[in-house]
């Protein structure tokens, strides 16, 4: 039997989740970007963080490649590093929402049951699922890093939408075609939702 979780306490925090975000002028929340890769997700939460900044709200990006650069360094691309890799970026979406930070996630998360269980690490509202949709043969052509040539080529191996699955959300809060809208009409659809949730101002 393992004891890497024992003998662990939960510390309450003297600075309530309330305090936070009265403070900061907004509530906090996770706003969960999914997609194929180079459907616009890094690009989408990039163009929202800016926005929020400069209404003067608290705001972070979770990009994939960063995270791997140093939290989830010792994952691949298995099935099981994917649902792992998730399941940290859930864990520390949480964290964010309840300092009262608006946080988005720029990860392909590609399994349905690993996005539901970073969901269900939250209260009721607080996560917010965005389908970045674009076809296949949208992302190839724009392939930012190359990885689509590289999959086709055989060079990488379970490529999420060539050899690897992608399965897309059944009821996400919103979905921006990447495909047929600019990113300042996938932007504003976005910051509507927040407006009319009452995250942020109007």
């Amino acid at each position: 039997m393992s004891d890497k979780a024992s003998n662990v306490t939960w510390h309450e925090q003297t600075v309530s989740r309330e305090e936070r975000e009265r403070l900061g002028g907004h509530r906090g929340c996770t706003i969960w970007f999914t997609g194929l890769s180079g459907s616009g997700k890094s690009t989408l939460a990039n163009a929202l963080d800016a926005h929020l900044t400069l209404l003067g709200y608290r705001s972070y990006v979770l990009y994939g490649d960063n995270v791997r650069h140093g939290l989830n360094k010792d994952l691949g691309f298995s099935p099981e590093d994917r649902t792992e890799n998730i399941r940290r970026i859930g864990e520390v979406a949480a964290l964010f929402t309840h300092a009262g930070i608006i946080n988005a996630t720029a990860f392909i998360s590609p399994y349905r049951a690993d996005r539901d269980a970073s969901r269900a690490m939250q209260e009721e509202g607080d996560f917010i699922e965005v389908h970045v949709h674009a076809p296949l043969d949208v992302c190839e052509e724009r392939d930012p890093k190359g990885l689509y040539k590289k999959a086709r080529a055989g060079i990488i191996k379970q490529f999420t939408g060539i050899d690897a699955p992608y399965e897309a959300p059944e009821a996400p809060e919103i979905v921006v075609h990447t495909g047929e809208q600019d990113v300042q009409a996938c932007l504003q659809q976005i910051v509507s939702y927040l407006q009319g949730r009452g995250i942020i101002g109007k």
